[in-house]
C-alpha cells in the first residue's frame, strides 16, 4: 500500500512538474512580450514621445537632490493627473506613463499609453495636459520652465495676477485727477487773466503822472514841464489888466 500510494505521488508531481515549468515560462514570455512592446512605444523620436531635460543643480544649488527611481514616479504620478484633466481621460494611470533613455544628467523620454498599453495617446493631448498643468508639475519638482524643459512643448505664460483694486476704480480715478487738474489750471488762469487787466490801467495812470512830474533841463538850466492838462499861461501874452494888480 505505501508503496503504491508512494509511486501515485510521484506520478502525480511529475505530471505538475511539467505544468509549473510550462505556466513560468509563459510568465517570462509575457514579461519579454510586455518589455518589448513598452520598447517599442518609447523610444527617442518615436511617435507620440517627448523629451524632458532637468537641471536641478543649477536651480538648486547645494539643495539640489539626486533623481532616482523615487522622482520618476513622481513625475509619472504628474503626467497621470495632468491628463486627467484632459476630456474623456478622467481614468489616465501611472502604469500609462512610460519611461525610457534616462540619462545621468537628468534627460529621458516619455509617452503616455492607452489603459490597453497597445498604443500611445496623442501628443496633442498630452501637450494640452502638460500646459494646462505646467506650474503644478513645475513647482512638484522646485523647477522653473527653464530648468524643467519639455522640448516639444513651448513654454507657458506665467499666468496673469489681478490687480487687488478693481480696474474701473482705476480707470475712474485717471479721469477724475485729470479732471480736477484740468480745471484747477483754467481757474488759475482766470485769476492770472483778471489781475492783468486790473493792473494796465494803474500802470499808465503812474506813467503819465511819471511824466507830469518830470523836470527837462536846458543849458543848464531847469525847465518846468509844460501843464498838458490844465494848459499853461505865458505872461507876456497876458493882457495889461491881468498884468496890474486891480484895487
Amino acid at each position: 500500500m505505501a508503496k503504491v500510494a508512494l509511486t501515485g505521488g510521484w506520478n502525480f508531481f511529475s505530471l505538475c512538474l511539467p505544468c509549473v515549468f510550462h505556466s513560468e515560462r509563459m510568465l517570462w514570455l509575457l514579461f519579454f512580450l510586455v518589455t518589448s512592446v513598452h520598447a517599442e512605444l518609447c523610444q527617442p523620436d518615436a511617435e507620440n514621445a517627448f523629451k524632458v531635460r532637468l537641471s536641478i543643480r543649477t536651480a538648486l544649488g547645494d539643495e539640489a537632490y539626486a533623481w532616482d527611481t523615487n522622482e520618476e514616479y513622481l513625475f509619472k504620478a504628474m503626467l497621470a493627473f495632468s491628463m486627467r484633466k484632459v476630456p474623456n481621460r478622467e481614468t489616465t494611470d501611472i502604469s500609462q506613463v512610460l519611461l525610457c533613455n534616462v540619462t545621468q544628467r537628468v534627460s529621458f523620454w516619455f509617452v503616455v499609453t492607452d489603459p490597453s498599453k497597445s498604443h500611445t495617446l496623442p501628443a496633442a493631448e498630452v501637450q494640452t495636459a502638460i500646459r494646462m498643468n505646467r506650474n503644478r508639475i513645475n513647482n512638484a519638482f522646485f523647477l522653473n520652465d527653464q530648468t524643467l524643459e519639455f522640448l516639444r512643448i513651448p513654454s507657458t505664460l506665467a499666468p496673469l495676477t489681478e490687480p487687488s483694486v478693481p480696474t474701473w476704480i482705476i480707470i475712474f480715478g485717471v479721469i477724475f485727477s485729470i479732471t480736477v487738474v484740468a480745471t484747477m489750471l483754467l481757474i488759475l488762469s482766470g485769476i492770472r487773466e483778471r489781475r492783468r487787466k486790473n493792473k494796465g490801467p494803474s500802470e499808465m495812470e503812474n506813467t503819465e503822472d511819471k511824466c507830469e512830474n518830470t523836470v527837462t533841463i536846458e543849458n543848464g538850466i531847469p525847465c518846468d514841464p509844460l501843464d498838458m492838462k490844465g494848459g499853461h499861461i505865458n505872461d507876456a501874452f497876458g493882457t495889461e489888466d491881468e498884468r496890474l494888480t486891480p484895487l
